[in-house]
């Protein structure tokens, strides 16, 4: 997503630049201070109402900032005002300055993973549209009908982020796209990092996530695998997402996530990572006029 920044009508034309260009979809984060500014519901709001084609989604909420019966509400009257242009992407929290700025508790990722499980059932049962009870350990919802329905049913795509076993099992269960995450812990090794940041590390967690939907019932095949870029260089364009700053020189060279060369050599990562590993969704960050190029190779 564009950052917003006035006059409104650039914004909107930049949108619309970026669905003539051949994307599917833009998203907006959802972090707290350090630049952060947009609230990705009214922003999302906004860019469906400039464009006609182009999908707008949340990449991804935290969970913990948002109580499931309101963001119900708001998810479904953007899917009926974006004529069912939305998808949902929610993650358990792990910025931990975005609690910190808030006084939101940051608890341990257990419970905040199992906080998201419910968020994600409360979602599910109020997307039906009809009566809907339930009794968890963080949400009690009583006697409320989910209104409106939205546009696509059985509701807009749930997309779940997360690099952990526990989050990837989740989304196994319950989304119907999953973005693969590699974890970039301080607390790792750089061999460890090197691992999760290779094709070969990439693999390991599709086939933990296909074998968690298999044994939820689920087809795997009717997953939706993504990951996100973090780092694109291509000719005089650099973006970075900051994520990989603090590491070693080096460590991240060989990495299908950090695209590095021309636009032939960087949509032939793209293709060599879909091959091996089953991942044919791509978050490109940085800007679009940028790396279109290789958008317009994949297609």
């Amino acid at each position: 997503m564009p950052v917003l920044r006035p006059p409104l009508a650039g914004w909107r034309d930049r949108l619309r630049q970026i669905e003539d260009l051949g994307f599917h979809a833009v998203a907006v984060s959802d972090h707290l201070g350090d630049g952060w500014s947009m609230d990705p519901l009214l922003t999302m709001a906004s860019a469906a109402e400039a464009t006609t084609t182009l999908r707008v989604g949340t990449g991804v909420l935290c969970n913990d900032f948002y109580h499931p019966v309101h963001l119900h509400r708001s998810i479904s009257n953007l899917d009926v005002l974006s004529g069912g242009r939305v998808t949902l992407g929610l993650g358990a929290g792990y910025r931990l300055t975005d609690y910190q700025v808030s006084g939101v508790p940051f608890d341990p990722a257990p419970v905040r993973i199992a906080r998201l499980a419910e968020s994600i059932a409360v979602l599910k049962g109020l997307f039906a549209g009809e009566r809907f009870d339930f009794a968890g350990e963080h949400f009690r919802i009583s006697g409320l009908t989910g209104a409106p329905r939205p546009v696509q049913g059985p509701h807009p795509p749930i997309m779940i982020g997360g690099g952990g076993r526990r989050m990837l099992e989740l989304a196994a269960r319950e989304a119907d796209v999953v973005n693969i995450n590699p974890r970039l812990s301080k607390d790792l090794s750089i061999e460890r990092i090197e691992h999760e940041l290779s094709c070969e590390g990439l693999r390991e967690k599709v086939e933990l996530v296909r074998t968690a939907a298999a044994a939820a019932g689920r087809d795997p095949d009717e997953l939706r695998l993504q990951v996100s870029m973090l780092d694109v260089r291509i000719a005089e364009h650099h973006w970075s997402s900051g994520l990989l700053s603090w590491l070693p020189q080096g460590v991240y060279d060989r990495s299908p996530l950090a695209l590095d060369g021309d636009v032939a050599r960087c949509a032939d990562v793209l293709l060599e990572l879909r091959d091996e590993t089953g991942i044919s969704e791509i978050h490109l960050g940085g800007n679009p006029l940028a790396v279109a190029p290789i958008v317009n190779k994949l297609l």
